[in-house]
């Protein structure tokens, strides 16, 4: 597999650059990243991440020693947050199921929160998450609040292994209020479309590095990217086995991207 032809490389972030929300340990794709950007071409970290700002994710990334500048950072709140602003109204009014990071994204781009009849539900991963929040989020939906997902993984990858994420939470919410959640981070192509947009680039100039099957493959297999899949996260040869979904390229470390590009 030759990616010198490609223009923009999408990296996934837990699982593939970096394990751990609070305490992120390094896994790989410092020179990586540096070999690609002094080449003239463009590496973005897309990430489902949902609580942390990208302000927060850049500075880990730094910290780890990453070459990345804050507008490589495409995270699901940050890109909710403008498909909000671009496709709902400039400002919305918003009821929250998610953690700090998402709502500093929300309200950074001029939304508002409410306890009150809101315009959205939107949903991340939430940690403390009760039913309560639940509850209050079905009674909006009821009348008539869009439920905005900000991503739809039903795991990540913690520093103990694989998570349960905001997907679960969402279904919930679904299935409940009988309502189809507007999905904007991965696997949705929404999430896809907004960084090619944002790179400037055809889907067939571009890859997805990644570590799950469910979120960074199927959204990048349906927009047409390419794929590569590692095994550093989320998926193991023995899942990789049982999926119809298939990779171009299935490496054991980012660093092993060296020779392809």
């Amino acid at each position: 597999m030759n990616l010198t032809s490609v223009r923009a490389f999408f990296f996934d972030m837990d699982g593939v650059l970096s394990v751990g929300k609070e305490n992120p340990h390094y896994l790989g794709g410092r020179e990586i990243v540096a070999r690609i950007k002094s080449t003239g071409r463009q590496a973005y970290v897309l990430t489902n991440d949902s609580t942390h700002t990208r302000q927060e994710l850049h500075q880990n990334l730094s910290n780890l020693g990453f070459s990345f500048v804050l507008e490589d950072i495409l995270t699901s709140s940050y890109l909710t947050a403008s498909y909000l602003k671009e496709k709902v109204r400039a400002n919305v009014s918003f009821f929250l199921i998610g953690e700090r990071g998402l709502r500093k994204e929300l309200e950074g781009a001029g939304h508002n929160s409410t306890d009150t009849q809101p315009d959205v539900v939107v949903v991340g991963l939430d940690r403390k998450l009760t039913y309560e929040k639940l509850d209050s989020a079905l009674q909006f939906l009821k009348n008539g609040a869009l439920l905005i997902g900000s991503y739809g993984g039903s795991v990540y990858m913690s520093d103990h292994g694989p998570a349960m994420s905001a997907g679960p939470i969402i279904k919930a919410l679904e299935y409940a209020s009988d309502r189809r959640a507007i999905m904007i981070g991965k696997p949705s192509t929404h999430m896809f479309r907004l960084a090619l947009n944002r790179a400037g680039v055809k889907a067939s100039q571009a890859v997805m590095v990644g570590d799950q099957i469910e979120t960074d493959l199927i959204g990048a297999h349906k927009v047409g990217l390419r794929t590569v899949l590692l095994l550093t996260g989320v998926e193991t040869k023995e899942t990789l086995k049982r999926s119809r979904i298939k990779p171009e390229l299935i490496l054991d470390n980012v660093d092993f991207l060296a020779k392809y590009i």
